[in-house]
């Protein structure tokens, strides 16, 4: 995922991130991405929480020469070296394969990569697109399996959230960041100041871009059935996660974050400094889980 990471607004900072910084025979890795994707914020969630050193290559989202190397022309992509370069695709595979690497050192990363194989399937409009297998598995024996989920209704719980993030909740964040002509002007000022892009270029970008998403969003509004106010959606899906959470845990995953928190977390943070965020922590119930995901992934990444 991660083409229409270029209409997506966000305002978290990244640390930059060196690979020469890993020791030796480590896993070195090259995040190739737009800084406003939230399908790229999900696997900087996810590295930063596990403390994983990386380097980042901003992508122009017009141009896009930073990636002329690879016949995938989405972001993420990530580069990855366990003593062989190898390139993963999809933001979910990414992780499920660097996941199942740290907690499985029986399988070379490539093996693992292996798993998740690419299938070519035609979406509704006639666009040939890529599906990835198994993506929300990770691919460990009994015995690894028994470690990271000590009950099976964990490993599903998990699996059907994350699934549920890449499904129905980036779906709405375009709607919400481009609800009004004002809100989609305050995105594309985000996007054009937090990404790559030249004077002029950003220029075009920041007002042509906030007219076309304004009613792009209109047609995504129609196409995943939203409601007239599309803030009540938003709204109803974030005091869903908080609900399945539940009060007596800190984090989906117990005390410390799971798969599925770290991308939900990676999702909603796309529109940290815009009206959409600041309306969400006020009419919704996220803010304490929120705030708990941000303070645990600034620890884990210092």
């Amino acid at each position: 995922g991660g083409g229409a990471g270029l209409y997506l607004a966000a305002r978290h900072r990244l640390r930059e991130h060196s690979a020469a910084e890993l020791p030796a025979g480590n896993l070195q890795l090259t995040l190739y991405q737009y800084k406003t994707c939230p399908f790229c914020s999900k696997v900087r969630a996810f590295l930063d929480y596990h403390g994983l050193p990386y380097e980042i290559v901003e992508v122009n989202p017009i141009m896009r020469k930073e990636i002329k190397f690879s016949s995938y022309r989405k972001v993420p992509i990530l580069l990855a070296n366990a003593g062989s370069p190898l390139q993963l695709n999809d933001s979910s595979v990414i992780i499920s394969a660097i996941k199942t690497y740290l907690v499985s050192k029986r399988n070379s990363l490539e093996e693992i990569v292996s798993f998740y194989p690419p299938m070519k399937t035609v979406t509704e409009q006639g666009k040939e697109v890529f599906e990835y297998g198994n993506k929300y598995w990770l691919m460990l024996d009994e015995k690894e399996t028994k470690r990271v989920y000590p009950v099976k209704e964990v490993r599903v719980e998990e699996m059907k959230w994350r699934k549920w993030a890449d499904d129905w909740l980036v779906h709405l964040i375009s709607p919400n960041v481009y609800r009004t002509p004002r809100e989609a002007l305050a995105s594309f000022d985000y996007i054009v100041r937090e990404g790559k892009f030249g004077t002029v270029e950003g220029f075009f970008a920041k007002y042509l871009g906030a007219v076309a998403m304004f009613f792009i969003s209109k047609r995504l509004k129609k196409r995943h059935h939203l409601q007239d106010n599309v803030r009540e959606d938003l709204y109803e899906a974030v005091n869903e996660w908080v609900k399945a959470v539940g009060k007596h845990r800190l984090f989906m995953g117990g005390n410390q974050p799971n798969l599925a928190d770290l991308a939900v977390y990676g999702v909603l943070r796309v529109m940290e400094g815009l009206e959409a965020f600041d309306d969400m922590m006020v009419h919704t119930k996220i803010q304490p889980w929120y705030q708990r995901m941000e303070e645990v992934i600034r620890k884990a990444a210092v």
